[in-house]
């Protein structure tokens, strides 16, 4: 008898609790709800993206709304739509309680603007993957320019490295290589303003001090790239102060093994 008893006031004690936590839900799920607090961790200098623009973005997509209750908000909706958003690299919603909640955004960190022949601009990120310009939004970063077929959003770097077909068509994946390396090096990013890609698919680099412009030919490994880069360091550091900014009209740095300089021709 007394265990029977036990049991049935634990069966009470079960029920109750049961009961309690689904009227709380409840009332919770019947909850209005604030504004979410929006913050944007910015990765790099440039911020492409702030709250008041996350929050005009979620209420033109009717993701929020005035008087809305928290048993009406999709968080997976939410971040899923936030995700596609090509400046954010990173996203997390969440919920308190009371009417409160919350996303926390990272954004992408571009390394370089792209003018393509088509006439189109967008950004290259340092994941490698492309970023919209936006009209409010303006990063002071390597400008690269010429006969660049790629447009935006049609690939990223990965894909073209894992196609050799979109190898010999594109060119995103070599631009990546060249701007990566300028970007992470405090030398070449205080020298190197634009990057520009001829007809017959040589780059050249254009520094922001002197006239002359550096050859540097393909881009087709990391290897390759940073070997040029190596010589470039060298020339500029052991050979351009004794002769001068504005010696050479052009540095090549397209065969093994060597330096190619054009010195600029002298009246007399």
């Amino acid at each position: 008898m007394k265990n029977w008893l036990k049991i049935a006031l634990w069966s009470f004690f079960v029920i109750v609790v049961v009961v309690l936590v689904i009227m709380a839900q409840n009332a919770q799920s019947l909850k209005v709800l604030a504004d979410p607090v929006v913050k944007v961790h910015v990765n790099g200098e440039n911020e492409f993206i702030n709250s008041k623009e996350v929050l005009g973005e979620l209420r033109h997509e009717a993701l929020i709304w005035d008087n809305q209750i928290r048993g009406e908000l999709e968080i997976d909706k939410i971040e899923a739509h936030l995700k596609q958003i090509s400046q954010v690299k990173d996203v997390k919603v969440y919920s308190l309680l009371g009417g409160k909640w919350g996303i926390d955004i990272e954004t992408r960190k571009p390394i370089a603007r792209i003018y393509n022949k088509h006439g189109g601009t967008y950004y290259l990120g340092s994941e490698g993957v492309t970023m919209k310009v936006s009209n409010q939004h303006a990063a002071r970063i390597l400008v690269v320019t010429g006969n660049i077929p790629d447009r935006f959003g049609s690939v990223s770097v990965d894909d073209i490295i894992n196609n050799d077909s979109l190898k010999s068509i594109l060119k995103l994946d070599d631009i990546y290589r060249i701007s990566s390396n300028v970007c992470e090096d405090s030398l070449f990013r205080s020298l190197i303003g634009q990057i520009h890609l001829e007809k017959n698919g040589d780059f050249v680099l254009v520094p922001l001090v002197g006239d002359q412009k550096i050859i540097f030919g393909s881009a087709y490994s990391d290897r390759e790239v940073a070997e040029k880069f190596k010589k470039l360091r060298i020339f500029y550091k052991e050979a351009m102060p004794y002769a001068g900014w504005e010696t050479y009209t052009e540095i090549s740095l397209k065969y093994e093994d060597q330096i190619v300089c054009k010195k600029k021709e002298t009246n007399g």
